[in-house]
């Protein structure tokens, strides 16, 4: 992994906490001195919105400075709020179930701050649990050993030209191990806690954060069995396909098993999670290959899959329907597929990522 970096110019992105700290612990007891960047992200240019803590970046000042290594901050507050907040809005306005932290990787910590760096990195490191082999003379995203922190589904839809920058040097480790280095090197975070939920809301509800940006759009709420009413939404863009908590209606259990945008009405099934929130086949779009398409000469393969970010992966056989366009086939029935998620697909042994697309109607 660490072969051929000498004379190569290495970019760390160093967010403060332990798995970005370990990666720079990783290159400077090998002698190599990268230089570290921490990006400053957030939905808008007002302050009680930005994520980017002090502590943030107080954890990664000393990190950079226990190594020799100066820290330069990049603001993408911009660039976020262009790119990233605003494709997550127009997600959840029309209806899907968008994932920021997918394009965030694409846009900023692979694409604005490339930009705007000030120099052309050879590599950017970052502390995803993810490894890339070369294959065949192609550089292949992998996954990392730990299939918990396993992190390759968040990183499905960077470009190839990124993929070919990327480096995950901690990619190889179980998280224990990760935390272990950063115990017995005596890191000033060693035992900071892994951050949840979305980037750049940090602790702001995300139900507050869109109604901040879309309001409220009531709408009834009809059992999906019989039409009967039996309740109002507040909007459409607070639930996902699947949910169950959080719908505020008595008598459930009930899960959201579907949405109808044209006229804002939310079906809900009662009982123990009932078939209609499952799905074994399901069409996705716009298919993004990391590396290369693997398929062109043949209109199905089998494949492994998963839809959200879980350590399980799903066999399955993939169809061509279109240009770009796919149909998954799955061997088990799927809970909570939702339009606009990303399906992200393996090979067989989900050893290889493929690539991914967007779950679709």
């Amino acid at each position: 992994m660490f072969e051929n970096l000498k004379n190569k110019s290495i970019a760390v992105l160093l967010s403060g906490g332990v798995d970005s700290s370990v990666v720079v612990y990783e290159l400077a007891s090998r002698g190599l001195h990268p230089d570290c960047f921490y990006i400053k992200i957030g939905p808008e240019e007002k302050e009680e919105w930005d994520c980017s803590s002090e502590e943030d970046l107080e954890m990664a000042t000393a990190v950079a400075s226990k190594y020799g290594c100066k820290l330069n901050v990049v603001d993408c507050h911009k660039e976020y709020w262009n790119e990233v907040t605003r494709y997550t809005m127009e997600k959840v306005k029309a209806g899907f179930t968008p994932n920021p932290d997918v394009m965030c990787n694409r846009m900023i910590k692979f694409g604005a701050f490339d930009k705007k760096a000030g120099y052309d990195y050879d590599f950017i490191a970052t502390g995803h649990y993810a490894q890339t082999e070369i294959i065949n003379g192609k550089k292949w995203l992998t996954t990392s050993p730990d299939p918990v922190k396993d992190q390759t589904d968040f990183l499905a839809q960077i470009y190839d030209w990124q993929l070919k920058k990327a480096f995950f040097p901690i990619g190889h480790y179980k998280k224990g191990e990760v935390r272990a280095i950063a115990e017995r090197e005596h890191l000033i975070n060693a035992k900071r806690k892994d951050s949840q939920g979305i980037c750049f809301l940090g602790r702001i509800n995300y139900n507050d954060y869109i109604r901040r940006y879309l309001g409220e759009n009531p709408g009834d709420v009809l059992e999906l069995e019989t039409g009967k009413k039996i309740g109002q939404h507040k909007g459409l863009w607070f639930h996902t396909i699947g949910q169950r908590h959080g719908l505020g209606l008595g008598g459930g259990p009930w899960y959201a098993v579907k949405k109808d945008v044209h006229n804002n009405i939310l079906y809900v099934s009662k009982g123990y999670e009932p078939r209609t929130t499952y799905k074994k086949d399901f069409p996705i779009r716009d298919f993004h290959f990391l590396t290369d398409n693997i398929w062109k000469n043949s209109d199905k393969a089998n494949v492994t899959f998963k839809i959200r970010h879980t350590p399980e992966f799903h066999q399955a056989v993939i169809e061509a329907s279109g240009v770009g366009s796919y149909v998954i086939h799955s061997e088990e029935l799927i809970q909570g597929v939702a339009p606009g998620q990303f399906c992200v697909v393996y090979d067989e042994n989900h050893h290889c990522c493929i690539g991914s697309g967007e779950i679709t109607y």
